[in-house]
């Protein structure tokens, strides 16, 4: 019997002993900080010893995993392309506002107004201002196009 208790005392120890690790923390008369994982011996050290119990179970943290570094240089490739993004979008923008411009505030010469045979009148747009707004248009696509260029698309 107590040789049973002994054995389970024994596996005790060496259980908590396993689980748990001892520190040291040395504070000289200065007030220098070191760390020892072994008691300093005594009369070796004139300062304070404070034992520090560490439970490696309890004091854990789980890390994110590093992600690959940017170099120099993607990063250079990055700010290029976010300025040709910016720029397309700019482009897309500008050409948007002139077709909607030119759409909304057609010149007298764009656009003449014939009579009917009951005495209204009606807009017919020149073929120049045909022209122009067809032109408009191809200018809005070209700038749609870039801007998926330039985003990756």
């Amino acid at each position: 019997m107590k040789r049973t208790c002994m054995l389970a005392l024994v596996a005790a120890f060496a259980a908590a002993v396993a689980d748990a690790q001892t520190l040291y923390k040395l504070i000289d008369k200065n007030g220098k900080v070191t760390y020892s994982e072994s008691a300093p011996k005594p009369g070796t050290f004139d300062g304070q010893v404070i034992r520090i119990d560490v439970n490696p179970n309890q004091n854990t943290a789980i890390l994110p995993k590093p992600g690959p570094r940017n170099t120099g240089q993607e990063e250079a490739q990055a700010a290029a392309q976010s300025a040709n993004v910016k720029a397309a979008r700019e482009k897309l923008d500008a050409a948007k506002k002139a077709l909607a411009q030119a759409q909304e505030n057609p010149s007298p010469e764009d656009v003449t107004r014939v009579g009917t045979v009951k005495g209204f009148t009606r807009p017919v747009e020149s073929d120049e201002y045909k022209a122009k707004l067809a032109k408009l248009e191809d200018d809005v696509k070209q700038a749609e196009e870039e801007l998926k260029r330039a985003e990756g698309h």
